[in-house]
């Protein structure tokens, strides 16, 4: 049902195990990485993909790896999937794009259509996304696309921003 979607730009398919190479690809990129815990090693990157299948097999849904629509190798991904924020489980949209695709756009489109997603087809009453507390520009976005700072927490052993969508 959620294995696949597009939006204007993005065409999104579901995280298969045929995709670790793409998570290596992306794990090892400094750039992408800076904000989202740092460069990855294979046990890292193993256990990644194994909790993201985990999580397509448990909830149908989860991390789409995504292409522009006009075809060629992966731009980003994101992510619709569950996280434990201070005992509470909620649902967390996320993005991660290579710096080539940067500023243009597609962080905010994927991040709307994820949260359509979330809305209309999951019926989710509440999304939150986490930042780093020096990410302006993911931060940028989440408030573009309708979420609101909440507080500060501790997630991993780092402070983090949580945002909420604005009902």
């Amino acid at each position: 049902m959620l294995d696949t979607f597009t939006t204007a730009r993005l065409q999104a398919e579901r995280l298969t195990a045929d995709h670790l190479p793409e998570i290596r690809r992306m794990h090892s990129d400094a750039a992408v990485m800076e904000h989202l815990r740092g460069v990855r090693d294979e046990a890292g990157n193993a256990a990644y993909l194994a909790r993201n299948l985990q999580h397509w097999k448990d909830y149908g849904y989860g991390l789409w790896i995504l292409r522009e629509l006009s075809g060629g190798p992966p731009v980003g991904r994101a992510v619709l999937r569950h996280l434990m924020v201070e005992d509470v489980d909620e649902v967390e949209v996320g993005y991660a794009f290579y710096k080539q695709f940067w500023g243009k756009g597609f962080a905010t489109e994927i991040a709307a259509g994820c949260l359509a997603l979330g809305r209309e087809t999951l019926h989710l009453k509440t999304i939150v996304a986490v930042t780093s507390l020096t990410n302006t520009a993911s931060q940028h976005v989440l408030r573009k696309v309708g979420l609101a700072y909440e507080r500060d927490f501790v997630n991993d052993g780092k402070l983090c921003a949580l945002f909420r969508t604005i009902r």
